[in-house]
C-alpha cells in the first residue's frame, strides 16, 4: 500500500511549511523570552556606579552561583589574594594597623595634672573598671592629705557592697514590676543582668555615702574580686530564682505582706552569705579600722577611722581647698547626639542603692564637655570618663585613635556610621571607665589625652593609653567634672526634671 500513495501537489505544500515554521519560531521566542525572564530573577543588570557592583540579585534568597560570582571575580585581584594569605594566619588587627597614621600618638602633653597618684591599677578578670576609676580619682585627695608616694583604695570593699546593694534593687524591682508579664520588654531587661559587675559614677558615689572606703591593704581582692564570673553567674541565676518566687508571691491574692518581706530578707541573707564567703567579710562601715603608714618622707604614721570617716575627709574643707573641688558634688556630663543638648536625662530603673542618688547625665555637645575637663586638668584634677573601649585601641601599644585600624585596606569598605547612628543601632556604648590626667593643647584645641587605665603596668605605656581628641569625639560618652568648671546655665539643669531613658538604651550601659 505504501508505495501506491498518492503524492500532494508543491502548491499545497508550501502553506503547511511556512506555518509549521512560523510557529517553531513563536516557541523559540517563547523559550528566549522565558529564559530571559529567568536571567533577570537571578541578576538585575545596573550601571557601574562608585561603590556598586555590575549586577545584584533580585530574589530574596543567597544565590550560590552568585557567591561562586564574587569569589572569582574577589581572587582575580592579586591584592586580594594577598590579603587572604596575610588574613588567613594573623589577627586582622595587625593586618591593618595603620602605624604611620598613629606616629604622632605619643605620651607629651603640655596641660598635666602634677599628682596622678600610683600604683597602676589591674581589675585582672573582672568588669570592675568603673570602681577602679572612681578609686584612682578618690585617691588623689587622700594621698594628698596623707603625703604618699603609692597608695590604693580597695576596690573589693566597694564591690562587695555593690553587689549587696544590686541584689536589694534587682528584688525591689521584682516586687514592684510583678503585675507586669514576664516577657514584657522591660521584666526581661530587669532579668538580664541582676547583678552586672559594671556600674556607673553615681552608684560609685552612693556606695562611698553609706559605706565609706578603706585601704585596699585592709580589705585586698581575693580571688573571686579578681575573677568574677563564676561569683557572678552563682548570683544570676539565683536572683533569677528569687525574683520568680516573689512574682508568684504577689500575685497570689490570699498571700500575706509580711511573708514577702520574711522571704525577701531570707533570699538577701543568702546573697550575703554568697558574697561573704567569695570576697570574705569587709570592713564594717561605722567600725573603726587601724592603717599604719610610712608617708612619702618615710615617716611612719597611724590612723585610725571609721569607712565612713575616711571618706568624709574627701569632702574636708582642708582637702576641697587643696584639690579646689568637693568630689562629693561631681556630677556627670554625656554627649548623646540622638538627644537635645542642655537638658538633664536618667534611665528608668537603673541603681544599685534602693532610695539612693539617682543615675543623671546632663546632655552636652563636645566642645561643653572638653572645655570643663581641660579646666580640670588645669586644676591638677584627674576626670573620670566612660566611653567605647573596643572600637580602634590597642592594649598593647595603648593607642586609641580612629585611623588605626584600615579596614578597606584589606576588605575594599567603609564603615561611616555617626556617633549618633551607632548609638541607634546599637553598634557602641559606654563599655569600660578610665581616667584623664592629661592633655595636649595646639591653637586653643585639644589634640590628644592621656589615660589611666585598669589593666595593670604591661597594658600601655606602663598602664597609660594615648587618647586622639577624634577618638574622643566619636567614642567618648562621659566625663564626671565638678560644678565649678562648668557654667551656670549647665549647674542649673541640675535642678530640672530629667528625660527618663528606658532601661534599655545605649546610655544606660554600665561601664
Amino acid at each position: 500500500m505504501g508505495n501506491s500513495q498518492s503524492s500532494a501537489s508543491p502548491a499545497a505544500i508550501e502553506p503547511a511549511v511556512e506555518k509549521i515554521l512560523v510557529q517553531q519560531l513563536q516557541n523559540l521566542r517563547t523559550r528566549d523570552k522565558i529564559r530571559q525572564l529567568e536571567i533577570e530573577k537571578e541578576y538585575i543588570h545596573v550601571d557601574a556606579e562608585k561603590g556598586i557592583p555590575q549586577a545584584y540579585s533580585a530574589d530574596p534568597t543567597l544565590s550560590v552561583k552568585a557567591a561562586e560570582a564574587w569569589e572569582k571575580e574577589l581572587l582575580a585581584d592579586p591584592k586580594n589574594r594577598l590579603a587572604l594569605n596575610a588574613l588567613l594566619s594573623n589577627d586582622i588587627r595587625s593586618v591593618v594597623s595603620n602605624k604611620v597614621a598613629t606616629l604622632t600618638d605619643t605620651q607629651t602633653f603640655n596641660v598635666k595634672i602634677p599628682f596622678e597618684g600610683s600604683p597602676v591599677t589591674n581589675q585582672r578578670s573582672s568588669g570592675r573598671c568603673w570602681l577602679f576609676a572612681t578609686t584612682n580619682v578618690l585617691r588623689v585627695a587622700v594621698m594628698k592629705k596623707h603625703n604618699l608616694k603609692e597608695f590604693e583604695l580597695s576596690q573589693a570593699y566597694l564591690f562587695f557592697w555593690d553587689k549587696l546593694e544590686k541584689a536589694n534593687w534587682f528584688l525591689e524591682q521584682m516586687i514592684d514590676t510583678a503585675s507586669q508579664e514576664l516577657d514584657s520588654r522591660l521584666v526581661q531587661e530587669l532579668l538580664g543582668a541582676p547583678v552586672n559587675d559594671g556600674g556607673q559614677w553615681d552608684m560609685a558615689a552612693n556606695l562611698v555615702a553609706k559605706y565609706g572606703l578603706v585601704p585596699q591593704k585592709l580589705y585586698p581582692d581575693s580571688y573571686n574580686a579578681m575573677n568574677s564570673s563564676a561569683m557572678g553567674s552563682i548570683l544570676t541565676t539565683k536572683l533569677r530564682e528569687d525574683g520568680l518566687v516573689l512574682r508568684s508571691m504577689i500575685n497570689t491574692p490570699s498571700m500575706k505582706k509580711s511573708s514577702i518581706i520574711a522571704a525577701k530578707a531570707k533570699m538577701m541573707q543568702e546573697v550575703h552569705c554568697i558574697l561573704t564567703l567569695m570576697l570574705g567579710p569587709p570592713p564594717k562601715p561605722d567600725e573603726k579600722f587601724t592603717w599604719e603608714y610610712y608617708d612619702a618622707n618615710d615617716k611612719y604614721s597611724k590612723v585610725v577611722k571609721t569607712p565612713l570617716e575616711l571618706a568624709a575627709e574627701l569632702s574636708s574643707p582642708s582637702v576641697v581647698r587643696s584639690l579646689n573641688a568637693n568630689v562629693s558634688e561631681l556630677f556627670s556630663l554625656v554627649n548623646d547626639p540622638r538627644n537635645k543638648y542642655n537638658q538633664l536625662m536618667t534611665v528608668e530603673r537603673l541603681g544599685n542603692v534602693v532610695g539612693g542618688r539617682p543615675i543623671t547625665y546632663v546632655n552636652v555637645d563636645m566642645t561643653t564637655m572638653k572645655k570643663a575637663t581641660i579646666a580640670m586638668l588645669r586644676a591638677g584634677l584627674p576626670v573620670f570618663f566612660g566611653s567605647d573601649v573596643g572600637k580602634f585601641s590597642n592594649s598593647t601599644s595603648g593607642i586609641m585613635d580612629p585611623a588605626l585600624y584600615d579596614y578597606g585596606l584589606a576588605f575594599n569598605v567603609s564603615l561611616n556610621l555617626s556617633k549618633s547612628q551607632r548609638l541607634k543601632v546599637r553598634e557602641s556604648a559606654m563599655t569600660h571607665a578610665m581616667v584623664l590626667t592629661a592633655v595636649q593643647v595646639e591653637d586653643g584645641k585639644p589634640v590628644r589625652w592621656r589615660v589611666m587605665n585598669s589593666w595593670g603596668d604591661a597594658a600601655g605605656e606602663k598602664g597609660y593609653f594615648v587618647m586622639t581628641d577624634k577618638w574622643m569625639d566619636e567614642f567618648v560618652y562621659q566625663v564626671v567634672v565638678d560644678p565649678g568648671f562648668v557654667g551656670k546655665d549647665i549647674k542649673d539643669l541640675l535642678k530640672t526634671e530629667p528625660l527618663v531613658l528606658p532601661l534599655w538604651d545605649p546610655m544606660g550601659a554600665l561601664a
